[in-house]
């Protein structure tokens, strides 16, 4: 026959039915106290961005500005949504801040005002080159806040984001026409490679090449600045995500250096070889002014080799790691 419990036996059990239920309570309401002051801390720093962007719009205005008119910094529009799209993708369970932490943010804060007053005051400054420091104050003003309001852990697990950030910042003239030189003459020597592969009679001279029935110049406008820093961009992206070493990163975004060299060469000697052997106007039609997108997925697909070779010995994402990563 079943037993039947007694009173005096029934209560230790009521006791410890209770004791569990409020600690599991106690567990939820930390959750929820967890969960609210985080968003509390998350919507201060959007409260933080506005005001930021509120007190440089002038900068910000002419930054996009900018964007829409010069080619060299058309990708500055999808920046800021690259940025915010990384810090929320790898945001963390925030963690309790100490003083020391403001102490950190003024690391930032103050060569954020230095550069500022610096720019102001800077009578030989060009237009471009004071709207590159207001931009990077302001970028240097965002990292100060997230610091001071979110946290420096997760400002560390956030480096990336403000680091690609750093894009949003115009090239000065001086540092984008070196660039834009250091383009021509690399995506000058891949081309004359190619001729010479090809088999066809070609004379170079700097920055032209004469062929039997065309001659040509690699001209600025030739050197493919914004299909390279999109593929940067890429590249730098796709490394962050992707590998976990440091030298199998810094492998692959070398490679996307290299192949923004290759993909421009090959589009100067495709055009060129068309234009001598079938029509002259290849160098003028649809393929020359729109058919970036073409080479730009030509240099793509030189980079997948590169990446699948990396990618051998790459374990899969754990858990812990993958909270760093995923909401």
């Amino acid at each position: 026959m079943p037993r039947v419990l007694r009173q005096s036996e029934c209560a230790p059990r009521r006791n410890r039915g209770n004791l569990l239920l409020r600690t599991f309570r106690q567990e939820g309401n930390v959750l929820s106290m967890t969960g609210s002051r985080d968003e509390k801390k998350w919507l201060i720093y959007l409260c933080w961005v506005v005001l930021c962007v509120l007190v440089f719009w002038k900068p910000v205005f002419a930054l996009f500005h900018l964007a829409e008119q010069d080619e060299t910094a058309s990708h500055i529009i999808l920046i800021p949504f690259i940025a915010a799209w990384l810090i929320y993708t790898e945001r963390k369970p925030l963690q309790v801040r100490d003083a020391r932490e403001f102490h950190a943010a003024l690391l930032f804060a103050i060569p954020s005002l230095l550069l500022s007053l610096l720019v102001i005051r800077c009578a030989s400054c060009t237009p471009k080159e004071t709207l590159s420091g207001f931009i990077l104050a302001l970028i240097l003003l965002l990292v100060a806040g997230f610091i001071a309001i979110i946290g420096k852990d997760a400002a560390k697990s956030s480096w990336f984001a403000f680091a690609i950030l750093l894009f949003a910042v115009p090239l000065p003239e001086s540092l984008l026409n070196k660039t834009i030189y250091w383009l021509q003459s690399g995506s000058a020597a891949v081309a004359e490679l190619l001729f010479n592969l090809s088999g066809v009679p070609v004379l170079r001279q700097g920055f032209y090449f004469y062929l039997p029935e065309v001659s040509i110049e690699v001209a600025q406008e030739c050197s493919g600045i914004r299909s390279s820093i999109a593929l940067l961009i890429l590249a730098l992206l796709v490394a962050h995500f992707a590998f976990r070493p440091f030298w199998k990163k810094a492998v692959f975004v070398l490679s996307g250096l290299a192949m923004m060299l290759i993909k421009n060469g090959v589009r100067i000697a495709t055009l060129t070889l068309l234009a001598n052997y079938v029509n002259r106007s290849f160098l003028y039609g649809k393929l020359h002014h729109q058919g970036g997108v073409v080479f730009f997925v030509i240099g793509l697909a030189l980079l997948l080799p590169v990446y699948w070779l990396l990618r051998r010995g790459e374990t899969p994402v754990g858990p812990t790691e993958s909270a760093a990563v995923s909401p």
